[in-house]
């Protein structure tokens, strides 16, 4: 099983790397980062070849119907314009889950004002339960995925409004 510590040290050794690609396998699971992602866009990018195996019964992961690659969206552009929302970014590749359990009400619901450290989702990494928290106090605008959907490094997950929170 790999752990996030070697997957981080991964993408920090490949960003500050003249290496434009590394594909590595380690315990069954492959592994590969690229700073030129297929599709252009500069964002580093890590993809397992595992499957996801979980127990919630989510689809695995699909291609898009193009099948071209969809680009991981830079934490600096918000679709609304709007300068003072601020993105909170997946730090790993997995499946987003809005509750805690799938009889259990979402964390947050757009409108929600929120505290920084609160919890927002959770995400799930080869079977971990990783829980994502704000980074920043606001009113939640935007859940940019859907419940069971796999997500990927650095892909916008929440869009808040900070403007005017303490």
């Amino acid at each position: 099983m790999m752990d996030l510590d070697w997957i981080r040290r991964l993408l920090e050794l490949v960003e500050d790397s003249d290496i434009d690609t590394l594909e590595l396998s380690r315990f069954g699971t492959r592994v590969r980062v690229s700073k030129s992602p297929p599709g252009g866009g500069g964002a580093v990018r890590v993809v397992s070849s595992e499957a996801p195996a979980s127990d919630s019964g989510a689809a695995p992961h699909r291609p898009p119907a193009s099948g071209a690659p969809q680009p991981v969206e830079e934490a600096g552009e918000a679709s609304t314009g709007a300068e003072d929302l601020h993105p909170i970014t997946s730090p790993m590749v997995g499946t987003f889950y809005r509750s805690p359990a799938p009889d259990a009400p979402p964390y947050v619901e757009v409108g929600d004002r929120v505290a920084k450290g609160q919890t927002l989702c959770i995400l799930e990494a080869m079977k971990l339960m990783n829980e994502l928290e704000a980074e920043v106090a606001g009113v939640v605008r935007e859940i940019a995925v859907e419940n069971a959907e796999p997500v990927e490094y650095g892909q916008v997950l929440f869009r808040i409004d900070s403007d005017g929170a303490g």
